[in-house]
């Protein structure tokens, strides 16, 4: 086959385009990299999000229950806590019931912040499925949902000696 061949087929070969595990790495970079510096314009990062999210959804917890929530291991959790806490929208206090652990609260100002970055991902994940329709994105939000879930029955992170499922 001759360069010029090669010109007029641009791409990956046709056995590569269809793959759906092919197809799922490039959707998942695509949204990675968008979410990513849509964050970063708000000085924030997925880490940030997911931590905030997890307070206010499910109150105040400690590092290594927001570590099982989050799936960010407790090492990198305590520089996320820390940039948070530096921001004023977590704070750290020891637990009342057992002092050697500490229980992460959100402030006002982390649900502000939150409030804010809520808009920014939904504006994200609507750039992100702008070429399907409503109900091809609720179908497609669905089957994500469903191949994750198959597969994590099958499979389990462990973070820190802590099961948690992704």
């Amino acid at each position: 086959m001759s360069t010029t061949d090669d010109r007029r087929r641009p791409g990956p070969p046709a056995r590569l385009r269809g793959l759906p595990s092919r197809l799922l790495t490039q959707a998942a970079m695509h949204a990675d990299r968008l979410t990513t510096e849509g964050l970063a314009r708000e000085e924030a990062h997925k880490w940030h999000y997911a931590v905030l999210a997890s307070l206010e959804e499910f109150g105040p917890a400690s590092q290594a229950g927001l570590s099982r929530r989050t799936g960010i291991y407790r090492s990198d959790l305590v520089a996320v806590i820390n940039e948070l806490a530096g921001r004023g929208l977590v704070e750290r206090a020891p637990d009342p019931v057992d002092r050697r652990r500490n229980v992460i609260t959100m402030t006002d100002g982390g649900r502000a912040q939150l409030g804010k970055l809520d808009e920014l991902i939904a504006t994200l994940q609507a750039d992100l499925l702008e070429p399907l329709s409503e109900p091809e994105r609720e179908q497609f939000v669905g089957l994500l949902e469903r191949l994750n879930d198959h597969h994590g029955k099958e499979r389990q992170l462990w973070v820190d000696g802590s099961q948690a499922s992704t």
